[in-house]
C-alpha cells in the first residue's frame, strides 16, 4: 500500500515537472522566459523545456495586430468649438521584452498618449477643417507614439478618428458656412466691379489715345495738303512769270503789257470809287505819256529840234 502511495507521488511529481518545463508556444505569440527571477530569453513558437524550479515563463505577449478604442471626449478647435472626439487604434507588439520591462501598462499608456495628441491636434485646425485632417491627425498620433516609447517595444500601426458634433457646433458650423458663403460672395462681387472700372478705365484710355491720333494724324494731313498747296501755287507763279518775261521779249511784248497795266489800273481805281465817297486822282491820270524820266527827256529833245510855226525871225 505505501509502495502504491509513494508511486502516484512520484508520478504526480514528475507531471507537475513535466508541466512547469515543456512549454508549447502557439503560432504569432512571445514567451518571456526569467531565471530566478532575471530576464533570461524569448522564445517564440513551438515546443521548449525549461529548467525545473529555476526557468519560468514570466511575461505572454500576442503578436498579432490588436484595435484598441480611445475613449470619446471634448476637444476644442482653434475656433474655441467643443466636439467630441474618438477613435480607433491599431497596435502590435515588435519587442516582448522591451513591452514587458518597459512599461507597466502599455496599453492603457498608449490610449492616455493618443487623447491627449487627439486634444492638441484638435486645438491646431478649424472647425471646418476637423474633417479633412483626419490623416494628418493620425499621422502625428503615430508619430507622438513613436517618439514617446521605446524603440522596438510596440508599434501603432494606423488610428482612426470618429467625430460627433452636439447641436450647437451644428449650428455653428452652418453659421460658419453661411459666413463664408456670404464672405465669398462679397469678394466675388467686389472683385467684378473693379474688374469692370478697369475695363472702363481702359477702354477710355484706349479712346483718347485713338482721338489723340486720329487729330494728329488729321493735323499732318492738312499740313501736307497745305505745303503741297503752297508749292503748286509757287510752282504756277514762278511758271507764269517765266512764259511773262518770255513774252515781254518778243515784238511788241512791251506794248502789251502797259496795256494790261493800264487797264488793271483802270479796274482797281472803279473799285476805289465804289467802296468810298472821296476819292483822290493824280493830275496826269488822262495824260496818255509815259512818266518815265527817259521818255520825257526823249520828248523834250525832240520839241528843241522842231521848228517854230507862223513865220521866219
Amino acid at each position: 500500500m505505501d509502495t502504491m502511495i509513494a508511486a502516484v507521488v512520484v508520478v504526480f511529481l514528475v507531471l507537475i515537472v513535466i508541466a512547469r518545463t515543456a512549454i508549447v508556444v502557439p503560432q504569432q505569440s512571445a514567451y518571456i522566459v526569467e531565471y530566478l527571477g532575471k530576464y533570461r530569453k524569448t522564445i517564440q513558437a513551438g515546443f521548449h523545456i525549461l529548467v525545473p524550479f529555476v526557468e519560468k515563463v514570466a511575461y505572454k505577449h500576442s503578436l498579432k495586430e490588436r484595435a484598441f478604442d480611445i475613449p470619446e471626449q471634448v476637444c476644442i478647435t482653434r475656433d474655441n468649438v467643443q466636439v467630441h472626439v474618438d477613435g480607433v487604434l491599431y497596435l502590435k507588439v515588435l519587442n516582448p521584452e522591451r513591452a514587458s520591462y518597459g512599461i507597466s501598462d502599455y496599453h492603457f499608456a498608449i490610449s492616455q498618449l493618443a487623447q491627449t495628441t487627439l486634444r492638441s491636434e484638435i486645438g491646431k485646425i478649424d472647425l471646418d477643417r476637423t474633417f479633412e485632417e483626419r490623416a494628418t491627425i493620425n499621422q502625428q498620433v503615430v508619430q507622438g507614439w513613436t517618439r514617446r516609447r521605446s524603440p522596438g517595444a510596440s508599434r501603432s500601426c494606423a488610428t482612426r478618428s470618429r467625430t460627433s458634433t452636439a447641436a450647437r457646433c451644428s449650428s455653428a458650423m452652418e453659421k460658419q458656412m453661411r459666413a463664408e458663403s456670404e464672405k465669398r460672395a462679397t469678394i466675388l462681387t467686389s472683385e467684378g466691379e473693379r474688374d469692370a472700372q478697369i475695363n472702363r478705365a481702359e477702354g477710355e484710355k484706349q479712346r483718347v489715345i485713338k482721338e489723340s491720333e486720329a487729330n494728329q494724324q488729321q493735323q499732318i494731313n492738312e499740313a501736307q495738303g497745305e505745303a503741297a498747296a503752297i508749292l503748286a501755287v509757287a510752282t504756277a507763279t514762278a511758271e507764269g512769270l517765266r512764259q511773262v518775261a518770255a513774252a515781254l521779249s518778243t515784238p511788241g511784248g512791251e506794248q502789251a503789257m502797259r496795256l494790261r497795266v493800264a487797264e488793271q489800273y483802270v479796274g482797281e481805281f472803279g473799285r476805289l470809287a465804289k467802296a468810298g465817297n472821296t476819292l483822290v486822282l493824280p493830275a496826269n491820270l488822262s495824260d496818255g505819256r509815259d512818266d518815265r524820266p527817259g521818255e520825257q527827256h526823249r520828248e523834250g529833245r525832240d520839241r528843241g529840234r522842231r521848228p517854230a510855226s507862223g513865220g521866219a525871225v
